[in-house]
């Protein structure tokens, strides 16, 4: 079972959530600028990297808000999760 810390809820059960992608990589504009390519790019050319990786999160059966996590992609051990929107300190909210 994998606990997911929402800042507003408290450690919640995986089953909650809707998993909403990596959080370190560009998403293209939503502007309608981007082509398909772009698209297909973001959401199917992607690294399977191991280690701590940052992403986001939907608390679909809760309080209904996106969260960004650090997981550990080889133990799956979660070691934050903050509000999506926080920002990091490259000064964007990735």
């Amino acid at each position: 079972m994998l606990l997911i810390p929402c800042p507003w809820c408290g450690p919640r059960d995986e089953s909650e959530f809707s998993y909403g992608g990596d959080a370190q990589r560009p998403m293209p504009p939503l502007d309608g600028t981007a082509s398909q390519a772009d698209w297909h790019a973001y959401v199917h050319k992607r690294a399977n990297r191991k280690g701590v990786h940052r992403e986001f999160w939907y608390h679909q059966f809760g309080c209904e808000r996106w969260l960004r996590v650090e997981r550990d992609t080889v133990t799956h051990e979660i070691t934050a999760g903050v509000d999506a929107g926080e920002r990091t300190e490259a000064g964007n909210g990735r």
